[in-house]
């Protein structure tokens, strides 16, 4: 009897499918985020969390869906234009790939792991250049089955970065090591919801979204699928089980820091609340699990952006020349050399590039999820997205260069938490929309 039908896979395989899309996500930037918003929002947790998991959760998820719904990341650009979508998803992979995030998956590991080390100052640089060689090189190898994905992260180092999760998760639960206490954050105190939005954007998954839709759909397929509406419905299915697995963790994550945050204030950074909270619950033994989670999570997002990179530059131009496995050496050579000498220098270039596609992401996701552009909406669906790429990449690269500097996109609505793009995208499309109307009926 076979496992699935002939149209979605069973229960079992669209959850494993679903955790090996979660784990391709939750990375170490997730990790520390949600127990910071905890401890900074204290007894405003509960809506400062609702609004952390629409954005964190819910806006990836529905970038699934867009991309799902029209084919691939790259068919969702040239509704645009051929150009701007090998522009844009070059970027795109750049950004989340070598030029910050696998860097910084070996790199944060590695900060986890020093403790237990016990090595003195001076060995620190030549001790992580060996980790990252080894870290890298065991990517590398991992990342040569893309569509064996599935059983690696969705049967093996998913569950058991989960496992490891629910252990430090549900210890605190049962003996909490402080009682909530008030905000002292102005932003939480006077709105909450809005303010967990805004971090929860900083996660920045949508753009990894769509990144990782290939390699998912290449998985599914090798589950049985072969219909591409089928194997779009499956993603879309799956997405939707990531999502809930991620907000669950979320919320556990969060609970950590609403009850370790009085002990540490609310300027300490995420890991050291993890670390904190671990080291509460099981002593010396916490450093090695914290440590694990760590590793895990970040071994599982190189996997993943190697994976979804190399299989994305070997349908372009560059696979003219190079074949998948010597495009993913590439990345994973490049990485070790930004994540041993140049990571502070590439974090200060990537940080801006990817400010700046994520609002241009949301759009094209809103567009896939419209069904596509049509000839009325063609054009508004343009100059949208040109007016937005005008004002976030200006925010974003005075942001990350001169963030003293006053533009005159400042005075925008909604400036003050990071929306300066939203009103005049909105406004733009609907006046481009009526003019597109009007001229068609005096047509």
């Amino acid at each position: 009897m076979q496992e699935q039908t002939a149209t979605r896979l069973s229960a079992k395989h669209s959850i494993i499918v679903g955790i090996t899309l979660f784990s391709m996500l939750f990375g170490a930037g997730n990790l520390i985020l949600a127990p910071m918003v905890g401890a900074q929002a204290g007894t405003a947790v509960a809506p400062a969390m609702v609004g952390f998991i629409v954005s964190a959760v819910g806006l990836p998820i529905l970038t699934i869906a867009a991309v799902a719904k029209i084919g691939t990341a790259t068919e969702l650009g040239n509704l645009i234009h051929p150009l701007f979508s090998k522009v844009f998803m070059a970027l795109v992979y750049l950004a989340i790939g070598p030029f910050l995030a696998i860097p910084r998956t070996a790199s944060t590991s590695f900060q986890m792991l020093l403790p237990l080390l016990g090595i003195s100052q001076e060995r620190v640089a030549l001790v992580q250049l060996l980790f990252t060689l080894v870290f890298f090189a065991t990517a590398f190898v991992l990342a040569l089955h893309p569509t064996k994905l599935n059983k690696l992260m969705g049967m093996f180092s998913g569950p058991a970065l989960i496992i490891l999760i629910t252990m430090l998760v549900g210890k605190t639960l049962m003996f909490p090591p402080a009682a909530p206490e008030a905000t002292q954050i102005a932003a939480y105190s006077s709105n909450p919801a809005v303010t967990g939005f805004i971090r929860g954007y900083e996660t920045m998954d949508m753009l990894a979204t769509l990144a990782f839709g290939v390699v998912v759909a290449m998985n599914i397929q090798s589950l049985g699928l072969e219909n591409p509406r089928d194997i779009s419905g499956q993603v879309i299915r799956s997405g939707v089980i990531a999502g809930a697995v991620m907000a669950v963790v979320y919320l556990g994550m969060s609970y950590i820091g609403v009850t370790v945050g009085p002990l540490v204030g609310a300027t300490v950074n995420g890991a050291s609340i993890i670390a904190l909270a671990a080291n509460i619950q099981y002593g010396v033994a916490g450093s090695a699990l914290v440590a694990a989670i760590f590793l895990i999570a970040c071994l599982n997002v190189c996997v993943g952006l190697v994976s979804s990179i190399s299989e994305y530059f070997v349908t372009t131009e560059l696979g003219a020349h190079l074949n998948y496995k010597q495009i993913a050496l590439c990345i994973v050579l490049s990485s070790v050399v930004f994540a041993n000498f140049g990571l502070t220098a590439i974090l200060a270039y990537s940080v801006p590039v990817l400010s700046a596609l994520y609002p241009v992401t949301i759009i094209l996701m809103v567009l896939g999820l419209a069904g596509g552009s049509k000839p009325s909406t063609a054009f508004a669906w343009r100059l949208t997205v040109a007016v937005c790429i005008v004002i976030s990449t200006s925010i974003a690269i005075r942001n990350g260069f001169a963030p003293k500097v006053w533009i005159p996109f400042d005075v925008l609505p909604l400036a003050d938490v990071s929306l300066a793009w939203l009103i005049p995208s909105i406004v733009t499309f609907v006046l481009c929309w009526m003019y597109s109307v009007a001229a068609g009926k005096k047509g």
